[in-house]
């Protein structure tokens, strides 16, 4: 986590990539089930692979990217994240319990989900590369930064910035997707700025970690004069 100065707020506006942790952990796990339950098939002379012998691995690992590609793109907030999250869950274990999934894919000749270790091996790390990446690099090369009586938009790629008075400036907490936000974000939201006066503008901070302590810090700081700044605000 990023560190602000005794008097200002860092804040971090991270991508939708940052939701995809999942994909690389989910990765890892299925390469490692995959290596103590698979067998050793015979792919030409002298190139072996492990492939697990059930398609479940392949089908959660195929449903894990299909369910964050859905949460992390769909804006789905309120009770219709709780609806869709629940109704599929329910859906996925009902047709595993019942045991659905081989007579599903067997419809369609030669159709199987398997997929050997080192694929698995192969997507989990790339992920995570990617996902390390954006998290620590691409997401930090624009950032705010909250002082009291002002608020900059610090650009760190040709050092641009833009400030704005925090005087009448309205900081809210949009309404947060239970799955998206909650769940693979850790407690992450997005900020919307909106100013008073005859020209209104809003500024709008998508994916900020840990929104709700961030939100009451900046609340205590710009309720503050410039002159009368409090002892120590942490942010990331």
């Amino acid at each position: 986590m990023a560190q602000a100065g005794a008097d200002e707020i860092k804040l971090v506006s991270h991508s939708n990539v940052v939701y995809w942790w999942p994909s690389w952990v989910v990765g890892y796990l299925m390469a490692f089930i995959t290596y103590v339950q698979g067998r050793a098939v015979t792919i030409e002379p002298g190139l072996v692979a492990y492939i697990h012998p059930s398609n479940n691995p392949g089908l959660l690992f195929i449903g894990t990217l299909l369910l964050l590609i859905i949460f992390t793109n769909a804006k789905l907030r309120g009770i219709y994240s709780v609806v869709t999250i629940i109704s599929t869950a329910f859906l996925i274990v009902l047709i595993a319990w019942l045991g659905w999934w081989d007579d599903i894919l067997a419809f369609i000749p030669y159709l199987s989900a398997r997929a050997g270790m080192g694929f698995y091996l192969l997507f989990a790390t790339a992920s995570l590369v990617i996902w390390l990446a954006a998290f620590l690099v691409f997401d930090r090369l624009t950032y705010w930064r909250v002082r009291p009586g002002q608020i900059i938009e610090q650009n760190l790629v040709g050092g641009g910035e833009h400030s704005y008075d925090t005087n009448g400036l309205v900081f809210q907490r949009r309404d947060q997707d239970l799955f998206r936000h909650l769940v693979l974000g850790i407690g992450a939201g997005d900020l919307l700025l909106t100013s008073s006066g005859a020209r209104k503008e809003t500024i709008h901070i998508p994916n900020v970690l840990f929104v709700d302590s961030k939100l009451k810090a900046i609340q205590q700081l710009i309720s503050v004069k410039p002159d009368h700044i409090p002892a120590a605000v942490a942010a990331a």
